[in-house]
């Protein structure tokens, strides 16, 4: 076994770049006790979508980039797509670079076959794409996801983090209808853990302000976020038809292309949410066994 003592002076000594503090690169962890709240609200917040009769599935935590793009996703949300690429093992010294430079340069790398989602859905619409559905479809999953910022705060705004979402796909009125019921049960629940939200229409913000779907989404808007304070934890989505389009999701008994809609949970968001109410993890943890 090589031991400290065992590395010439000169290896000890080279110069490598710091690597950052994990909750500046957005990637921060978590102990006993924050990971144990965690948990207790996942499994409050599935057991929502496993009452009102979704079945739970598990996503991959990366998807081919080809079919991200076949859902505009690339055009929508360029600001905050991240993608892997494998070595190109033809470069030898790949690994050296990345230890002297902190990454792996361009040439290193070969095509990006693989996007890493920064929503949980994203999976689901795959999967179930080419399938006919009953029109009161529910389905719950909790999946990794990754965004690229501008800068990452601690639990607030991380380049890796977990989503809990609540999918309806189906008739129309079923998705509103998963929208509206879910909308109170957030409110409600947030009541109940002391926190007090304000639920605000989201405009995607790399949309042209004169733009039709900027307008479009001001006069109907899809998306509505619950912020606590100024951070948004959960959101409730509506995709009309587009996702049942590009998938070949239909619905019985018309075989129309399903409507989709979702209720989104930031889990790392509502433990900085509860945390910064209730001053410490026990107190947090506490508010919401108490609430559920």
């Amino acid at each position: 076994m090589t031991t400290a003592s065992d590395i010439a002076p000169t290896q000890v000594r080279t110069a490598r770049p710091p690597a950052p503090p994990r909750e500046t690169s957005g990637l921060p962890s978590l102990g006993p006790e924050g990971t144990a709240l965690l948990r207790l609200l996942d499994d409050t917040f599935e057991s929502w979508g496993i009452t009102a009769g979704a079945r739970a599935m598990t996503m991959p935590p990366l998807l081919p980039a080809n079919e991200l793009a076949r859902l505009d996703y690339y055009d929508n949300f360029p600001h905050q797509a991240v993608v892997a690429a494998p070595l190109d093992l033809e470069q030898p010294s790949a690994a050296a670079r990345c230890r002297e430079s902190g990454h792996f340069p361009r040439e290193t790398l070969r095509e990006a076959e693989l996007g890493l989602p920064s929503a949980s859905c994203y999976g689901v619409y795959l999967d179930l794409q080419g399938q006919r559905l009953p029109e009161d479809t529910l389905v719950t999953v909790v999946s990794w996801c990754f965004r690229r910022e501008e800068h990452y705060v601690g639990l607030r705004r991380q380049l890796g983090f977990r989503m809990r979402e609540i999918i309806a796909l189906g008739s129309a009125e079923h998705t509103e209808r998963h929208l509206t019921d879910f909308s109170a049960r957030v409110n409600e629940f947030a009541d109940a853990v002391g926190l007090t939200l304000r639920k605000e229409a989201a405009c995607d913000p790399f949309y042209d302000a004169g733009s039709s779907k900027a307008v479009l989404q001001r006069l109907s808007p899809v998306k509505y976020e619950f912020l606590f304070e100024d951070l948004a934890i959960a959101s409730v989505n509506t995709h009309r038809n587009f996702f049942g389009e590009r998938c070949s999701i239909t619905t019985e008994p018309t075989g129309d292309p399903a409507f989709t809609s979702c209720v989104a949970f930031g889990l790392e968001r509502w433990l900085s949410a509860l945390t910064r109410r209730h001053g410490s993890w026990q107190a947090a943890s506490d508010a919401v066994r108490r609430a559920t």
